[in-house]
């Protein structure tokens, strides 16, 4: 049975997926239909990993990608499979999100579902699996034009909202092998990571903490994910707070010899509190930077007390000097110093449903008109 969703009334649709595909399964259905209808796929912050790869386009929400959120803007039709569409992504007023777009939710939870985004939307109660073989049945209509557009604007955008995080976060992504295993931490990091991870291949994870906020997440993950394929490598994003969580378990990983690759984005504050403190309180940094009474450790010595070994970087550039510690057997950390002002950019504001930094309105008017096509 087909749902006879994608009317040829649509000519820009957008299927957007959350965790809930990978919870039942259905990751494999959406890549063959994106690849099968060209319609461009983007993701929530928890499913960041189900459209790598060819499929990659970005994540939505508050600290989503600019590209992301401007073709929410333009959609006329918007599917959401396994997406709650909770504040962080439909922000303050319902109104402002997708506004031109019909709008599709397939959710498991009826809870969820109670909730209105627009008055007019269609739900349906079912399986994210049950809901991709139905829609995979439906005669689309081949969208590669809207998507080619998507992409243009995606590389002209490609160079703005590049924090000294997000660069750091590229370069460990250029490094990776395919399909990697990567555990990310809450905080900054978690944000970079979801902006710029891009891995190669279709069966890579990016475990990541969403809406938990568990900080001190990464280096558990890690452990449990290295265990979960015979103490096979995986990969953590760590910030210098989320690591100072849970650091004893660094001696877990060298009892059980798990081969646990770990970045250290290494600002020196606790960064999302004291952005905030920096922009709200007149940075009163209150127990977020040195001035407030917060310190970092020296994690090279701290790593190689553990036996563990740690390599300190000046910059993330320096990370080709260590190629080979990607790829053997042995645990490692990298210590990776990055300035104190590294913020997270873009972000929506909560008032006004904007993204700011605001960039060039001759940049921002031909993005727009690429969509807008």
């Amino acid at each position: 049975m087909s749902l006879l969703i994608f009317h040829s009334i649509y000519n820009k649709p957008i299927l957007l997926v959350g965790n809930g595909v990978r919870t039942a399964g259905a990751v494999d259905l959406v890549h063959e239909f994106a690849r099968k209808t060209n319609i461009p796929i983007l993701t929530t912050m928890n499913g960041v990993d189900i459209a790598q790869n060819d499929l990659h386009i970005g994540f939505i929400g508050t600290h989503g990608n600019r590209i992301a959120n401007m073709m929410l803007n333009q959609c006329d039709l918007l599917v959401t499979v396994g997406a709650r569409l909770g504040i962080r992504q439909v922000g303050k007023n319902n109104k402002n999100f997708a506004p031109k777009a019909d709008l599709v939710r397939c959710d498991i939870d009826e809870y969820e579902l109670s909730r209105n985004i627009k008055e007019d939307e269609k739900k349906y109660h079912t399986d994210a699996r049950d809901f991709m073989r139905m829609i995979l049945e439906e005669n689309v209509h081949n969208y590669l034009d809207w998507k080619k557009q998507c992409l243009e604007a995606k590389k002209i955008l490609d160079e703005y909202d590049l924090q000294p995080g997000n660069l750091a976060i590229k370069k460990i992504s250029s490094m990776l092998p395919e399909n990697p295993i990567i555990s990310v931490d809450v905080g900054m990091n978690q944000c970079w990571a979801a902006q710029s991870l891009h891995l190669s291949g279709d069966n890579g994870r990016i475990h990541i903490g969403g809406g938990f906020g568990a900080m001190g997440c990464g280096l558990p993950y890690a452990i449990g994910s290295s265990i979960s394929i015979d103490n096979g490598i995986v990969y953590c994003i760590t910030g210098d707070g989320g690591i100072q969580m849970n650091i004893q378990e660094l001696q877990t990983i060298k009892r059980e010899k798990l081969p646990i690759k770990i970045f250290v984005l290494n600002n020196k504050v606790l960064g999302k509190i004291s952005e905030t403190q920096h922009y709200n309180h007149d940075n009163r940094f209150a127990n977020t930077a040195e001035s407030g009474g917060y310190t970092v450790p020296d994690f090279k010595l701290i790593s190689e007390a553990y036996g563990i070994k740690s390599a300190t970087l000046q910059s993330y550039k320096e990370l080709d000097k260590y190629k080979s510690w990607f790829t053997d057997n042995q645990p490692c950390l990298f210590d990776i110093n990055l300035p104190t002002e590294s913020f997270l950019t873009p972000k929506i504001r909560f008032e006004t449903g904007m993204m700011y930094p605001k960039i060039e309105d001759s940049v921002f008017e031909k993005v727009k008109n690429i969509l807008k096509k």
